[in-house]
């Protein structure tokens, strides 16, 4: 994992709201309009946040048909694994874009 990459991930991971996204959606697959029922929020700021989930790598959706033809998009986490140690923190540092590198106010 690149050092850009780390820092997507760690942004993503960064907001309640996502962090308790990814802990239902570790429970199994889960349609947009219950997790956003289950979650407690609308589904305009549910897909705000499953984009950057996704963006991320952290989970992944399909699109599906029901039986009576409507579509249905389901989410799911993906199969990730990060562990955080000084030693990969210093190899993600190294691998930083030249502008992940400058300094932020």
């Amino acid at each position: 994992m690149t050092g850009d990459d780390l820092v997507e991930l760690l942004a993503a991971l960064a907001n309640p709201i996502r962090l308790r996204i990814i802990a239902r959606l570790a429970e199994g697959r889960q349609y947009v309009s219950q997790l956003a029922r289950d979650i407690g929020v609308s589904r305009p700021l549910l897909h705000m946040h499953l984009r950057k989930l996704e963006a991320a790598g952290l989970v992944a959706g399909s699109l599906e048909l029901s039986a009576d033809g409507k579509a249905m998009k389901y989410f799911e986490v993906t199969g990730f694994d990060v562990r955080l140690t000084a030693a990969a923190l210093a190899a993600a540092a190294e691998s930083l874009s030249p502008s992940a590198r400058k300094e932020q106010p």
